[in-house]
């Protein structure tokens, strides 16, 4: 039976490792096809697709992140049949941390490696107000300002009317996120981020260290919050070699 969560664009069983990758605020799976282009043959590269987003625009989008963990674990568990790793930006780096805590609490599965991408570490509250419930004319002004929703597309109303409830929703998974205490991951944290990113800074990323008992690396790329849609070269070659520490990924 087809996994609806689990996209392959390029299905490739002798890699050694299946990178699953999941999105920011909005997006879908396909912001990370074109990844296959670049990173090494024995990385699989395996994007996550949300309801509400893609090809799944017609199925309701999560509002908070317990329920959408609880249907992640479900449909995640049958590809972990091979090392493995998480990378996560934005929405998407809360997404990976809590869905490889909840693996390693139930099932004792860890990523070989987890990347955290454009988000500052769980534990530190963010300073921002909430805008998932703002009325549309302040809840638009507040995406421009994001910088990461294409103008044509908040000028259009047809696009506008797909795209704002998904983005409402996916606005509510991280703002009524509720960070709470649990036992350390075993997997080596890499957080990334954008040197010109206003909403994720230098200390945001480095307290990711202190959610692992492993090694922890912090990447700071060129660009801003959505440095990785820009020159993804410099991050996907950090991924990489990242990865080559603890898998020997030769052919």
């Amino acid at each position: 039976m087809k996994n609806s969560w689990i996209t392959f664009p390029r299905p490739n069983p002798r890699a050694k490792v299946r990178l699953f990758c999941f999105p920011y605020s909005g997006a879908s799976a396909s912001m990370y096809y074109s990844w296959t282009d670049v990173l090494p043959v024995s990385i699989e590269v395996c994007p996550v697709q949300f309801p509400g987003h893609g090809n799944r625009v017609s199925e309701t989008p999560y509002t908070d992140l317990p329920g959408l963990i609880d249907a992640l674990e479900e449909a995640i568990l049958p590809s972990l049949d091979k090392p493995f790793s998480f990378f996560g930006h934005s929405m998407g780096a809360l997404v990976s941390f809590e869905l490889t805590r909840r693996l390693l609490r139930r099932h004792n599965l860890s990523p070989v490696y987890l990347f955290v991408s454009g988000h500052n570490a769980p534990q530190i509250p963010d300073p921002t107000e909430p805008i998932h419930a703002l009325p549309e004319a302040d809840f638009l002004d507040n995406l421009r300002m994001l910088n990461g929703t294409p103008e044509e597309v908040l000028q259009d109303p047809e696009l506008r009317n797909l795209l704002i409830p998904v983005l409402r929703a996916d606005f509510s998974v991280c703002e009524t996120y509720n960070y709470t205490d649990e036992i350390l991951l075993d997997c080596p944290i890499c957080a990334c981020g954008g040197l010109q990113d206003k909403y994720v800074d230098r200390e945001g990323l480095k307290a990711w260290s202190v959610h692992t008992t492993n090694t922890f690396t912090m990447r700071l790329l060129p660009g801003d919050h959505f440095y990785l849609n820009y020159d993804r070269m410099y991050l996907l070659q950090a991924i990489a070699q990242e990865i080559n520490r603890v898998v020997d990924l030769r052919t």
